[in-house]
């Protein structure tokens, strides 16, 4: 196979405009311009990887994903992407950061769905 067969990524959202648009600020994809309250896609800038689509459901998300997005921030370091991801609205769940500058954040975006923040790839190549 020479290509990726993972299309979209799919999560359950109250709101999947809403959250789309937080997630668009994360990765930097944009928002497919045919987006909204029925389901909502953000599309990869890059060739063979997957866009994340958000679909409406009524449940309230009520226990720990079982899949989660491990996020290396591109620029800056992880606690400058930990600071604007709180500004976006999201929270932090559990901060497994070490006294040496090691170790990731795990949050929450605005609707509970967990992500992994960890280290740049600066950060790594300065340890």
């Amino acid at each position: 196979m020479n290509s990726n067969p993972i299309r979209h990524i799919t999560v359950d959202a109250h709101d999947p405009l809403k959250i789309a648009q937080f997630w668009a600020q994360v990765t930097g994809y944009p928002v497919d311009d045919d987006s909204d309250a029925e389901g909502a896609l953000l599309r990869s800038p890059f060739e063979q990887s997957p866009g994340l689509l958000f679909i409406p459901v009524p449940e309230d998300k009520t226990v720990k994903n079982r899949l989660h997005l491990d996020i290396q921030p591109p620029t800056g370091t992880r606690d400058e992407f930990v600071d604007a991801m709180l500004s976006l609205g999201a929270t932090i769940y559990e901060d497994h950061r070490n006294p040496d500058g090691t170790g990731w954040v795990t949050m929450r975006d605005p609707e509970g769905n967990e992500f992994c923040v960890e280290r740049s790839a600066g950060e790594r190549s300065a340890s």
